[in-house]
């Protein structure tokens, strides 16, 4: 298979630096990128065998299976499943070995060029993981990072992601990080805030090392895409009291100790319900109620929802007995074969195709994270998808559901400016 134009550039970045990130939309072809550049490395001789670490689905289900399309001289073992089976597949006389990032503690053997697809699961440079795969690839010279939510909870993620792939980016400590890029504003509870140009300074400096593919060379090549919001309405009572007091009795005293707690209570109440001590107590079906609007509306289309607790997806299997679990659906959903499929955040990873099942989705409530966001919408609007993608975020007025959207679209905002920042041209 041959690469497009602007995914032969991204490759040409790669081969010609020992240390690199891309910075690419979901479905834009990272792997095909990575595969051709890594087979041309390998072919002259600059990389004897590869590391490739991954989100499990990904090193299962879409290494092993792109590697033919873009890379079919390179072998490949897969070292995902029992300690057996990864240490069999260590061993393996293979060019690349791919595993999960859970299995850092039991990789084997020796690489010269590691590749990190996903590369914002290695944000945070004092976890225990991070430090032990720093000293694992000490001797390492290559090294690739792949993601596309590069600033998806802030500036501060950049530095554990430009660390593991070259140390000389932003320097070895993070706390002079912070203090070169960000000012403290609340010492007690570790609360830091970007200075003035930071985001811009930043991006200017790790520029050198980083490929970022054009969105809109990328985004004509897509449907459009169509963010509604749906609004309705509750009694704001019994929501107005745990927000002032963290305590409501509902037949029982539901308590929420600390201010984190009182926002999970709040998303929940939002929703018309809440988890007390003898399970979930219900106020009122509105989010439901539009939602069966919704799905009544486009009842030919087929339709994932998305949901965030366990009693969401309760009440969605007792109104929608016929609807589908993502587990083991996958092939009948792009098929055309489910209605609804049912489907949480951190199900919806990278590595998982459902382009061809359908081009609906709505958020019955919506996660705190912009990466899990897009990755869920990345799922339906890729390469493959032949329709207009529209996503319907419920949202309950006068709520937390508002601060979310909000949240969310000021991360975006970050994102934005740092990919316009890595783009624009001296």
């Amino acid at each position: 298979m041959n690469l497009r134009p602007y995914q032969e550039i991204a490759a040409d970045f790669l081969f010609e630096r020992d240390r690199a990130m891309i910075l690419a939309p979901v479905g834009a072809g990272k792997t095909a990128i990575t595969l051709t550049a890594m087979q041309d490395m390998t072919e002259r001789g600059l990389v004897r065998r590869w590391l490739v670490l991954a989100p499990k689905r990904v090193a299962q289900s879409v290494w092993p299976v792109e590697r033919p399309k873009w890379a079919p001289k390179l072998t490949m073992s897969v070292a995902v499943g029992t300690p057996k089976q990864r240490r069999a597949a260590f061993k393996a006389d293979t060019q690349v070995v791919v595993t999960n990032f859970e299995n850092v503690e039991s990789i084997e053997g020796t690489f010269d060029g590691v590749v990190f697809d996903e590369l914002t699961r290695l944000k945070n440079p004092s976890g225990v993981r991070f430090k032990k795969l720093e000293k694992l690839i000490e001797g390492v010279e290559i090294r690739w990072g792949l993601t596309g939510s590069f600033t998806s909870n802030g500036l501060e993620d950049v530095f554990g992601q430009c660390k593991i792939v070259d140390r000389a980016l932003l320097g070895r400590s993070k706390g002079a990080f912070m203090q070169q890029y960000f000012c403290c504003i609340h010492r007690e509870f570790g609360m830091w805030e970007p200075l003035p140009g930071a985001l811009e300074r930043v991006m200017e400096t790790i520029k050198p090392a980083t490929f970022v593919l054009d969105p809109g060379e990328y985004k004509d090549r897509l449907p459009e895409l169509h963010t509604v919001e749906m609004r309705c309405a509750m009694d704001l009572e019994p929501y107005n009291r745990m927000k002032k007091d963290f305590v409501l009795e509902l037949g029982e005293t539901i308590t929420a100790p600390t201010a984190a707690a009182v926002t999970t209570k709040l998303q929940q109440l939002a929703g018309g319900w809440v988890y007390g001590p003898a399970g979930a107590e219900w106020l009122s079906t509105h989010k439901y109620d539009l939602l069966d609007e919704i799905l009544e509306e486009n009842q030919h289309d087929n339709t994932i929802i998305v949901y965030n607790y366990k009693e969401e997806l309760a009440e969605l299997q007792r109104r929608y007995p016929r609807a589908r679990m993502i587990d083991g659906a996958i092939d009948d959903w792009n098929a055309g074969k489910i209605k609804l499929l049912l489907l949480h955040p951190k199900s919806a990873g990278h590595g998982l195709n459902l382009q061809h099942g359908g081009n609906k989705i709505v958020f019955l409530s919506l996660p705190w994270s912009l990466e899990l966001y897009e990755q869920t919408i990345g799922r339906l609007h890729r390469s493959g998808q032949t329709r207009d993608v529209w996503v319907y975020n419920l949202i309950c007025e006068k709520t937390i559901d508002e601060q979310i959207v909000r949240a969310l679209k000021d991360k975006r905002s970050l994102a934005e400016v740092a990919l316009d920042e890595l783009s624009r041209t001296a």
